[in-house]
């Protein structure tokens, strides 16, 4: 394929956005973007996440491979030395493969920790919605503090958000308020500015283009232009079932509370702060939310549009999807991500564009789908050869994998790491096996079990029923032996043939 022909990549994506929080799935959810792009694709509506929080997620969709064989498991972690690199990340992958690179918003690769000069890792020109001052900076890109962009936009919006905690996730992060700021001094709003101010300027020539297009928000807090906010109303916000218990069950929420202290104050702050408020505060928050989602959706529909008018998606794939979701006060007041549980795991995931065969416009599809899927799918639309120590598929082709895989390991401030935890998906099924303590502890394995077809809240634990031997024993029979395939693959991978070991050409 010759780089003329090769089409455009549109990767568009939000922060913690569920996967359920789109119009197709939720008709109280304004989000005529997002659905536009969806009538003219594949909506895979069983994808999930490969780690339930930003910075490992985002690591694994853009190395394309697993939490654990890349190394950054928690939100502490993130590939600091750029010498050892696992593979390409993708914006450096469409680079070498002769595409025009263009990143705007959040990365959240943390490779800013240790280094004056993190590196832009294949970005040929790039735009943050963060201080140059914050972990997130990258050499060589155009961040909002910087002289001459928007400081004093974000100046405002710090004081907006004032005392809601790290990431906006505390109690008055989830309550949030109706923003007084307009849209555009929003950290979204520069990365939207942004992104417009070059689809609106020359554009490359003889050149594919990549362009990356990522957002800060839904992500608490819920700071939120009143224009969004007024389109809801509040008698139309559903009120949240409770579980049939009082305190959390034997599983691997209850077993990380205990050896994660931030994790186990989160919660129990979180919901000390929202037993004590009105159905109607309750219902405040989702709303809020849902119109985060459709603030973003406003963007992504003028941005698409705006690359509809230049001609980039005559020949184009486009994606969207989220890193993790957001528990929004399911099972017993718990928010934010951290779990394997559905409203957490799950992401939307969207492949779009001219690419797409029109028989298969407007579809579902209900295989078992992963963020790492996403690279492989763009090597598949570009003609490019991918590494084959990735474990995703192009969700281009026919193939079928049996499950879909996530891990868990703390949220990052513990030390030592809580003992890791595997999840294992169907459309019908969930299995979830984890083991109490850290690392350091040789602690018996334990189990959760969900029959998602009757029980699609995961409050009935099945693990030991033994009606479900049958199916436990097959669940953890395919779980093992895609993670032993997977992981015996890579990154590091030494041998006298190379890569041809694996390829077996």
């Amino acid at each position: 394929m010759s780089a003329s022909r090769k089409p455009n990549i549109i990767f568009i994506m939000t922060d913690q956005q569920r996967w359920d929080c789109m119009g197709r799935f939720n008709p109280y959810i304004k989000t005529p973007g997002i659905d536009k792009l969806a009538a003219d694709g594949i909506i895979f509506s069983q994808g999930v996440c490969q780690c339930p929080m930003c910075v490992p997620s985002r690591n694994s969709m853009m190395f394309g491979m697993y939490p654990s064989q890349i190394g950054v498991r928690t939100n502490a972690g993130g590939i600091f030395d750029e010498t050892r690199l696992p593979a390409l990340p993708l914006p450096q992958l469409m680079k070498d493969n002769g595409y025009f690179t263009a990143g705007f918003g959040k990365t959240h690769w943390n490779n800013g920790f240790f280094t004056d000069k993190p590196s832009k890792r294949g970005f040929d020109i790039r735009a943050e919605g963060q201080s140059s001052q914050s972990s997130c900076y990258e050499y060589g890109a155009v961040m909002m503090d910087d002289e001459g962009q928007d400081a004093e936009g974000l100046k405002a919006y710090g004081q907006e958000t004032h005392g809601w905690g790290g990431g906006e996730e505390n109690y008055l992060g989830y309550m949030g308020c109706t923003s007084t700021l307009p849209k555009e001094h929003h950290r979204d709003g520069f990365i939207f500015k942004k992104c417009m101010e070059f689809l609106n300027g020359p554009l490359p020539e003889n050149q594919p283009l990549f362009l990356y297009l990522s957002f800060i928000k839904p992500h608490a807090g819920f700071n939120v232009p009143p224009e969004y906010e007024s389109q809801y109303r509040l008698e139309d916000i559903p009120d949240l079932e409770a579980p049939p218990w009082l305190e959390e069950p034997d599983t691997h929420v209850r077993a990380v509370s205990k050896v994660s202290d931030a994790l186990r104050n989160r919660h129990e702050d979180l919901k000390a702060h929202w037993k004590q408020l009105t159905p109607e505060q309750r219902r405040r928050t989702t709303l809020r939310y849902w119109a985060n989602c459709t603030f973003l959706d406003d963007f992504i529909g003028q941005a698409v549009e705006r690359m509809r008018q230049r001609g980039l998606l005559d020949n184009a794939l486009i994606i969207f999807t989220s890193d993790h979701g957001d528990m929004m006060g399911e099972r017993d007041h718990r928010f934010s991500k951290y779990c394997m549980y559905d409203g957490s795991v799950r992401v939307p995931m969207v492949l779009s564009g001219s690419l797409i065969p029109p028989e298969k416009k407007g579809i579902v599809d209900s295989r078992p789908a992963e963020l790492v899927d996403w690279i492989p799918t763009i090597c598949d639309a570009a003609g490019i050869v991918p590494d084959p120590r990735l474990p995703g598929l192009s969700l281009l082709s026919d193939r079928v994998r049996k499950g879909a895989f996530s891990e868990f390991h703390g949220g990052g401030p513990e030390n030592p790491q809580p003992a890791p935890c595997w999840m294992w998906r169907n459309a019908h099924y969930k299995l979830i096996l984890f083991r109490e303590g850290t690392v350091l502890e040789d602690t018996p394995l334990k189990g959760e079990l969900y029959d998602l077809k009757k029980d699609p809240h995961e409050w009935y634990n099945q693990y030991y029923n033994p009606e479900y031997a049958e199916i436990r024993f097959r669940m953890m029979e395919e779980l093992l032996s895609h993670v032993a395939t997977a992981y015996a693959k890579g990154p590091a991978f030494g041998d006298k043939l190379g890569l041809e070991k694996i390829t077996g050409k």
